[in-house]
């Protein structure tokens, strides 16, 4: 193992978890198995465990722990699970989403843990084929599409892309050959280890340094960019760029693309309560955590945590795991845990603003070609049978950079009858600061500008949902402050996707990070017991008696969960899981 990948490692603490990081981590597809039947491992002491959060690392690691015999409560503030990846109906029935959800061929994790909820099948294969729309509606596209596999296939397609002129593609082999992509296809770890290596400059640093052109970062790099983590070349880390491209070179599926069939909550999320349910689980929905009560040892250091203070309610817990998002986890650290470096490092990492977009015409945007059938809604078109481009698009010449016609791609829930494309675009940063209605409008301006035919189209509705902090920004420098899952605090863990887990902030993200803290724990659930059993009682009464409190909801009331018009996905996100107001425990 080489110092660079050692490094990664020793973030890590339990064995099984370390598989989950490290260059043969990249190329180990058995992790799709290991999602697929759990840790493989009954605990002898079974704990008490507090999970405060319900995205997709929350619940991950909920199941692993469950199945390890473990009792598991899960505390959300939202009215629904799925933190990120979270979608909700409005009161007409829209299926609302913040964000675009694509799954990569190289979500082994994610993958092998819908085989286990039996959600796998219903994901929807695409063309392997990534295109480009630009101004005018003119297309290039990096076609996959080859006889012989990686990196063949993509040499191909980089070199055939019509989304490039010569120049520039002579220039993107230029520096694509000198890579740590070129070096890795015979020597692997190394090529590994220049990667790693890459975090503190941005992309477009590492690609002009050696004959990369501006006219592949605007054209072609800055799309991807956007993308991958809201921000473009000039500003997104080398290695966050390369780690995906590494993995498009090394493995022929990586690159091909995979939507659900349908919303998010029906689709994901339903089928991974009902798992948890099955194992009794329990989730709290809109049920907000107001501080972590712990000890402090001689040293005045927090030495452990011994509950959660719920509400109006103090809960006893032999661990806690923090499964909130970067904002989430800024409130939600009580101020002496900063003593500690590993946590103090976390308030060096900010996020990014998204807005999304959902536009719905009377006919399908993305049929370029034939007039009569872009605007035929009439009869059964469901099922992907409608016209137009079936994927994920990506566009150099707007401000969402990647897009998609949902009624298309993933028409389970999104298709409806006698109604055409619905559009769903990310705005990024360049857009976020303008007014729902601006945002809207701006983006259907654009919409027209790629597609100029849609112009004959009306659009009949639309919906705009801000995310003021998302994804963690992805630029130099950052990895070194990413947290391990295992904390100094021996029984409080945390997990999502801006812990370290070799990966860019995503859905594989949010899942490795939840298998590895479910393995931090199962490994050290012993002595967590034996500690434990010292705890210092939680004091009684000492919470203050007006703090209002509200009921747990069942599962049924967070799938059927209806906006009707109040709910603010800023004012409700993980943000204020501890409310700037919370007082600490000790002065109750």
């Amino acid at each position: 193992i080489s110092w660079v990948e050692d490094e990664a490692k020793a973030k890590i603490s339990s064995t099984q978890a370390k598989r989950q990081v490290g260059n043969d981590a990249f190329l180990n597809k058995d992790l799709r198995a290991r999602a697929r039947r759990g840790t493989g491992v009954v605990s002898d002491s079974k704990l008490k465990i507090g999970i405060v959060g319900s995205g997709l690392a929350g619940m991950v690691a909920a199941m692993d722990l469950a199945d390890a015999g473990h009792d598991v409560e899960i505390f959300e503030l939202r009215p629904f699970v799925g933190g990120k990846v979270s979608s909700w109906k409005d009161k007409d029935g829209n299926h609302i989403e913040m964000g675009l959800h694509v799954f990569f061929g190289c979500y082994y994790n994610l993958f092998g843990i819908m085989e286990r909820t039996g959600s796998y099948d219903l994901l929807r294969m695409k063309e392997h084929v990534h295109t480009f729309v630009n101004t005018g509606g003119h297309t290039g596209a990096l076609d996959f599409r080859f006889p012989v596999g990686a990196p063949v296939s993509g040499l191909q397609a980089f070199a055939r892309t019509e989304q490039l002129g010569w120049g520039d593609k002579a220039a993107n082999a230029l520096r694509l050959g000198t890579s740590p992509i070129v070096r890795a296809l015979v020597d692997f770890d190394g090529g590994m280890d220049m990667v790693r290596d890459l975090d503190d400059i941005t992309f477009t640093e590492w690609f002009t340094s050696f004959g990369g052109s501006r006219g592949s970062i605007e054209r072609m790099w800055d799309p991807i960019a956007y993308a991958l983590g809201f921000l473009d070349c000039d500003h997104i880390s080398a290695r966050c760029m390369l780690t995906i491209f590494m993995l498009f070179a090394i493995r022929t599926e990586a690159s091909v693309l995979r939507m659900l069939d349908g919303s998010p909550q029906t689709f994901l999320h339903d089928p991974i309560v009902n798992y948890l349910e099955e194992r009794g689980v329990r989730i709290h929905l809109r049920t907000g955590i107001r501080d972590i009560v712990y000890e402090t040892g001689p040293d005045g250091m927090p030495s452990k945590v011994t509950g959660l203070q719920v509400k109006n309610e103090l809960k006893e817990f032999d661990a806690v795991v923090a499964a909130v998002d970067l904002p989430g986890i800024k409130k939600l650290l009580p101020e002496p845990f900063r003593k500690y470096p590993e946590f103090d490092g976390i308030y060096n990492l900010d996020a990014v603003p998204i807005a999304t977009v959902q536009l719905r015409f009377d006919g399908w945007v993305t049929e370029m070609n034939d007039a009569d059938a872009r605007k035929n809604v009439h009869g059964d078109l469901s099922d992907g049978r409608a016209p137009g481009i079936d994927n994920l698009l990506y566009s150099a010449d707007a401000e969402f950079s990647c897009f998609a016609d949902l009624a298309l791609v993933s028409p389970g829930e999104y298709y409806k009858e006698g109604e055409g494309s619905l559009m769903q675009c990310v705005m990024d940063s360049r857009a976020y600061g303008r007014s729902h209605e601006q945002i809207a409008a701006d983006t259907l301006s654009q919409i027209h500008e790629l597609f100029p035919s849609s112009r004959e189209l009306k659009c009949t509705w639309s919906n705009v949902v801000k995310l003021g902090q998302s994804l963690y920004r992805e630029k130099p420098g950052q990895d070194k402050h990413r947290p391990s899952q295992a904390t100094p605090i021996p029984n409080f863990f945390l997990a999502g996707s801006y812990t370290y887990q070799d990966y860019i902030d995503s859905m594989e993200g949010a899942t490795k990070s939840g298998l590895m803290c479910a393995d931090e724990i199962v490994a050290a659930a012993d002595a967590i017991a034996r500690e434990a059993k010292t705890n210092l009682p939680v004091p009684e009464g000492k919470v203050g008696p007006k703090v209002p409190g509200r009921g747990p909801l069942d599962m049924t009331a967070a799938v059927s969960f209806v906006d009707d018009g109040s709910f603010d996905t800023n004012e409700n996100t993980d943000m204020s899981m501890r409310p700037s107001d919370a007082p600490a425990i000790d002065s109750l």
